[in-house]
């Protein structure tokens, strides 16, 4: 296959042969050979680039200077030219986007940018998710609320290319010039009046070779979608009730099938005592043991629920069935590095804080769900998932296939937090799907999910800070974790850009194991605190972990922040105006000053009650959240039926600096749930450990955020400060409101809380059996609606 080069200029003319040199909105792209249009775009692009252009840092804290955002997209982009758009001959734009939608609105922001650059309606736009595709390498994986940072300029470029050569393709037909020419949603239109319709040109517009041509992108004063609140694209089908997630797909003879599973975290099946009498029971078709369980394949998923309950298993319980909550703390604190400033220089004073944070479940709506049809040289499976290339090669491997062999098809998730990172029901659906020989529909049981299901790891933080008169002389932050699992091919991500880096601080970087490196890229006290360390260090590997929404960062900053408060109430500083002193950036300091202002910082409040301000930066952005929090005896013991209550939000203002912003209404509604979910961490939702084995089981006792927690009042702000690049913004509101509410509740009740959530001391709620693992199938739900 034969190349060829070709450039543009910012008029969209003929081809030059000079090559101008790139700069800001100037990209390189390809035509690709085909019978209709197909344009892709070649990275590194000058942002990308930019990346590179570093020096050593001169600070300990290097997000400054290089962050998690930047590995990732340095990692994607030697890739972003297999990325392509199609026009087809009814002139409607066909992208499979190699990422995961999982309620983040990313196939709406992808259409806008697509709509900008094609000047298409957007529902002559069709989006669709990438099944796994080898060849991207590190260009699929989901996570670190990179999904619009890393491909927002590819698909621009290939979007802008296609419109260009559109444009050529009519100025052949019409005989005239590009100059002379305009597009006007999904048509070409002459100064005459002449139409031709991007369909009638696709096919004159594509390339039997590959050619290298020069783009140049719409400048953002231009923009007419990017920038503009749009509904999602699927929001009917969600609301109707049509959206297809993975139970919902037609995969002929893929009946129902779930997994009994041990009664202690990360136990396992050792035999079935009644395996007969299981398949005796009605609607039964196959039972099989597997790694994680027993596996019952039935008619329905309430037919399952019933063999399930029936099964007389033996279990290996493992080497966690006598800890708890209290020795995997012991454990932590045995593992804590030691603060580097030991004791109070002459004239100086310090604060010593410490904090524990407690198991979490990251399990979303939809519960662990796959369909996996398995036969004898090949395999097909249908899963949410967002690292879909890792999950091909560790199907494969399970099955003893070629990866080659093994078809992975992504469909959209109902929520992930991070759950969906991994693999495990893609590949607990393949071991069944090949056990039984018959395809399988398996689900996990909303009981599983805390269980046995992904966790955020318990931790401890720890702080000192020293202080001089009314100065910040040091600041010391250790981390401590049980290991955060980064097996789902995040870590290798990063870890394949560190090449790119300046010799020193790639060596710096690289010499750091995966959760250390990727703490490192994140965490940024945006403050001047005089010397700032933050380190963590990891231990005991035996709990099923992942990497929740917002990774370590919400544990770090409500830490951190309560420090803040601490260091007002010393000084005699009203805690906003130390933090508008500390600040030491531009943008931070103008979205805190904007949710102080929105909010009315200092307002009276009455006793019982208070406000509390926290901020967070990170994914070249920044949040600051404004709480408003009621304590008081007669909100904390407020009756509501089979409801966890406790001190009640009233009032949330959410700021947002993302950078240049593909979709407000979309933004919006990631930082309304970021918000829940910072508020579930500090003050409802975890999981109690005993005996090896979780208590909480599905979302009746696993206490995440409810509606009547729900503040009444809440306002995001969203900042404009005045880039052309987005920045991440799918965790960015979660530290920030865990901070914000910590800080109101320590204010509020003149008590600095040290455990997280404040109410797991308390267990309000009778557990569910674990032998059997499940509860037996509803059948009076009308008697609990409201």
């Amino acid at each position: 296959m034969t190349e060829t080069a070709a450039s543009t200029t910012d008029s969209g003319g003929d081809a030059e042969r000079a090559r101008p040199s790139l700069d800001r909105r100037r990209f390189v792209g390809y035509v690709l050979g085909g019978s209709t249009l197909i344009t892709a775009a070649s990275m590194l692009s000058p942002t990308a680039a930019a990346a590179l252009d570093l020096e050593v840092p001169s600070l300990p804290q290097i997000p400054e200077l290089i962050d998690l955002e930047d590995l990732q997209t340095l990692a994607a982009a030697p890739t972003a030219g297999l990325i392509a758009v199609r026009i087809d001959e009814q002139g409607e734009a066909h992208f499979a986007l190699p990422r995961a939608e999982v309620g983040q609105g990313i196939v709406t922001s992808t259409t806008m940018i697509l709509a900008e650059e094609l000047d298409l309606p957007m529902d002559k736009i069709h989006v669709t998710l990438a099944p796994a595709r080898p060849e991207l390498l590190f260009n699929q994986l989901t996570g670190g609320s990179n999904t619009t940072v890393s491909t927002f300029e590819a698909v621009r470029v290939a979007g802008a290319l296609a419109r260009m050569r559109l444009l050529s393709a009519a100025a052949q037909v019409l005989d005239v010039t590009v100059d002379e020419l305009r597009t006007l949603v999904g048509t070409v239109v002459d100064a005459a009046g002449n139409i031709l319709t991007f369909g009638e040109l696709s096919s004159l517009a594509s390339s039997e070779v590959v050619e290298r041509v020069e783009v140049v992108l719409s400048p953002p004063e231009t923009f007419r979608v990017i920038g503009t609140g749009r509904r999602r694209t699927d929001a009917r089908e969600a609301v109707t009730g049509t959206k297809q997630f993975a139970m919902d797909l037609d995969v002929p003879n893929a009946l129902p099938t779930m997994v009994c599973r041990p009664p202690t975290h990360m136990g396992k099946p050792v035999r079935l005592r009644n395996k007969a009498e299981i398949l005796r029971m009605r609607g039964v078709t196959h039972v099989a043991i597997i790694e994680t369980g027993v596996a019952v394949r039935c008619k329905t998923f309430g037919q399952c629920i019933d063999a399930i309950r029936k099964m007389d298993v033996e279990w290996d319980l493992g080497d966690l069935k006598d800890e708890s909550d209290d020795s995997i703390l012991e454990r932590l604190r045995r593992a804590e590095i030691p603060m580097v400033v030991p004791e109070v220089p002459v004239g100086a004073r310090q604060i010593d804080l410490e904090f524990e944070f407690m198991f979490r479940s990251s399990a979303a709506l939809e519960p662990y769900a796959a369909i996996a049809d398995v036969r004898e040289n090949s395999a097909e499976i249908w899963a949410g998932l967002k690292a879909p290339i890792l999950a091909q090669t560790n199907i494969a491997r399970e099955l003893g296939m070629l990866p080659n062999r093994v078809t992975v098809n992504v469909v959209t998730s109902g929520g992930s937090f991070g759950h969906k990172l991994f693999g495990d029901h893609a590949i607990e659906a393949a071991r069944a799907s090949q056990a039984m020989g018959v395809p399988v529909r398996l689900m996990w049981h909303r009981a599983d999910e805390p269980r046995q299901g992904r966790l955020h790891p318990m931790c401890t933080s720890r702080v000192r800070a020293t202080m001089l008169r009314d100065e910040v002389l040091t600041f010391e932050q250790r981390h401590t974790s049980v290991v955060t699992d980064f097996s789902h091919g995040f870590g290798e991500a990063i870890t394949s850009a560190l090449d790119e880096l300046p010799t020193e601080l790639g060596r710096r970087l690289g010499g750091l194991v995966f959760s250390e490196l990727i703490f490192t890229l994140t965490q940024e006290l945006p403050y001047n605190l005089g010397l700032v360390t933050q380190l963590l260090s990891e231990t005991d590997q035996r709990f099923s972990t992942g990497s929740m929404r917002n990774i370590y960062s919400p544990d770090v900053c409500v830490a951190a922040e309560l420090t803040l408060d601490e260091i007002a109430r010393q000084i005699g500083q009203d805690p906003l105006e130390l933090r508008l002193r500390l600040i030491r950036d531009a943008r931070v300091r103008r979205t805190v000053e904007a949710v102080a202002k929105r909010g009315d910082w200092g307002k009276r409040m009455p006793a019982g009650t208070a406000q509390g301000i926290a901020l967070h930066k990170e994914y070249k952005g920044n949040t600051a959240v404004l709480v408003e929090i009621d304590c008081r005896p007669a909100t904390v013991k407020r009756k509501i039926r089979d409801a966890v209550t406790g001190p009640r939000v009233t009032k949330a203002v959410i700021g947002v600096d993302a950078g240049l912003v593909v979709n407000p209404m979309g933004l919006e509604a990631q930082m309304q749930g970021g918000f829940m979910d910072g508020m579930a961490l500090t003050l409802t939702s975890s999981c109690h450990l005993r005996d090896g084995a979780f208590l909480e089981a599905s979302w009746d006792n696993y206490y995440y955020t409810r509606q009547w927690n729900v503040p009444p009042e809440m306002e995001v702000v969203i900042m404009d400060p005045g880039v052309d690049i987005p920045g991440g913004a799918g965790e960015a509101a979660v530290g920030s409101s865990a901070a914000a509410v910590a800080c109101a509740y320590a204010r509020a009740t003149g008590r600095v809380p040290t455990r997280f959530p404040i109410n797991h001391g308390e267990i309000t709620f009778k557990p569910k059996t674990f032998i059997p693992p499940v509860p037996p199938s509803p059948t009076n739900g009308l008697k609990f609606t409201y």
